[in-house]
C-alpha cells in the first residue's frame, strides 16, 4: 500500500525510483479508504533528506499512510528554503484541532543547549502535551526522544565526554514487545549525538520500560504502556551516506570529529560505507505502524480524543 505525501514533494521522485508505492494527494482523493493519519514534526536542518528517509520507512508497509508535515512556527530554518517550507509545511496551529493516529518527533541539532533555551521549546512542549489527547502513538527520535523523556517524565539528558558517532550493535531486553517482533538477537543502528540519557534515570520512572540497549551506545529504545509513547535514541532511518556527509562536513570546518565507528570498511573514509541497519529500520517502523498504531487506533479517528483503544 502507498504512503500519501503532498503533491510535488521532492521525496516523491526518490521514493518512486526505489519502487516505493507513493500516492500524491490528487490520486488519493479517489480512494475510498481511511488511511492512517501520521503527523511529522520535522526539527532536522536538512528537512528534505529527513522527509525522504522517514517517508521511505513509513511507506514500506501494507498500510496506507497520509503524511502531514509541520515545523515550529517561531523558528526560521537556515538550511531549507522558505519556498519549500511554505509549499509543504503547516504550523501546529493549523493542525491542532485534528486528531492523528501517529506523531513522529525528529531529532534536532540543539543538544548543546539546555531544553529551556531552545527557541521553540515552549511550542514543542505545547505539541507534546497536545499529543497526549490528540495522538494515538507518538514516536520520538534522538534529541526528540530526550526532549520527550524530559518533558513527560523529568528524565534529564547527560553530556557525553565525546560525541557518540557511528553504527552500533544493539540487543533486545524485552524481545516479546511487539515493536521488535521479527528482530534478530542483535541488530545495528546509527547514532550521532553529544548527549545521552542514563539507564538509572529511566528505571526510576515506573511508567517507562527499556526495550533495547547497546554496550557502546547505551539505552536505545524505551516505551510506555501499549506503546503510546516510544523513544528511540538512534537514527535507524538514516541513509547510507548520512554519517559520511556529517563527518566530511565537520572535517572541512575544522571540527575535532572522530571517524564514525563500525561504519567505513577498514575505517577508510575513502570507501563506501557498509549498510547493516536497513532491514532493522524497515521492520522497526513497520512494527510501530502496525502494532502501536493501526492495530489499536479507533476506526473513528475522533475517538482518539476520548482515549479510545481497542486493546483496553
Amino acid at each position: 500500500m502507498p504512503i500519501k505525501i503532498p503533491n510535488q514533494l521532492p521525496a516523491t521522485k526518490t521514493l518512486t525510483e526505489e519502487n516505493i508505492f507513493v500516492m500524491t494527494e490528487t490520486r488519493a482523493i479517489t480512494q475510498d479508504i481511511r488511511p492512517l493519519q501520521i503527523l511529522l514534526l520535522n526539527l532536522m536542518p536538512a528537512k528534505a533528506d529527513t522527509e525522504t528517509q522517514l517517508a521511505r520507512v513509513l511507506g514500506n508497509t501494507p498500510l496506507q499512510i497520509e503524511l502531514e508535515l509541520i515545523s515550529p512556527a517561531g523558528h526560521i530554518s537556515r538550511n531549507t528554503s522558505q519556498e519549500h517550507m511554505l509549499s509543504f509545511y503547516k504550523t501546529f496551529d493549523e493542525v491542532k484541532s485534528r486528531t492523528f493516529d501517529g506523531l513522529v518527533i525528529t531529532g534536532a541539532p540543539v543538544e548543546h543547549l539546555p531544553f529551556e533555551e531552545v527557541d521553540y521549546w515552549p511550542e514543542l512542549c505545547g505539541i507534546m502535551e497536545w499529543s497526549k489527547s490528540h495522538v494515538h502513538s507518538t514516536l520520538h527520535i534522538c534529541w526528540g526522544a530526550q526532549a520527550g523523556l524530559y518533558y513527560h517524565y523529568g528524565v534529564p539528558k547527560r553530556q557525553l565526554d565525546r560525541k557518540l558517532f557511528g553504527v552500533f550493535r544493539h540487543t533486545l531486553e524485552d524481545p516479546n514487545f511487539i515493536l521488535f517482533r521479527g528482530f534478530d538477537d542483535t541488530f545495528w543502528v546509527p547514532h550521532s549525538r553529544n548527549t545521552t540519557v542514563d539507564r538509572e534515570d529511566i528505571q526510576a520512572v515506573p511508567e517507562l520500560k527499556i526495550l533495547s540497549s547497546s554496550p557502546e551506545a547505551g539505552v536505545y529504545a524505551v516505551k510506555t504502556a501499549q506503546g503510546r509513547q516510544v523513544f528511540l535514541m538512534g537514527h535507524a532511518e538514516y541513509d547510507r551516506d548520512t554519517l559520511k556527509k556529517e563527518y566530511l562536513r565537520d572535517v572541512a570546518a575544522g571540527v575535532d570529529i572522530q571517524l564514525p565507528r563500525h561504519y567505513f570498511p577498514q575505517d577508510d573514509p575513502a570507501r563506501e560505507p557498509l549498510v547493516r541497519w536497513r532491514s532493522c529500520a524497515h521492520l522497526l517502523y513497520g512494527n510501530w505502524l502496525n502494532y502501536c498504531v493501526y492495530q489499536t487506533t479507533p476506526y473513528d479517528i475522533g475517538g482518539i480524543r476520548q482515549g479510545v483503544r481497542t486493546d483496553d
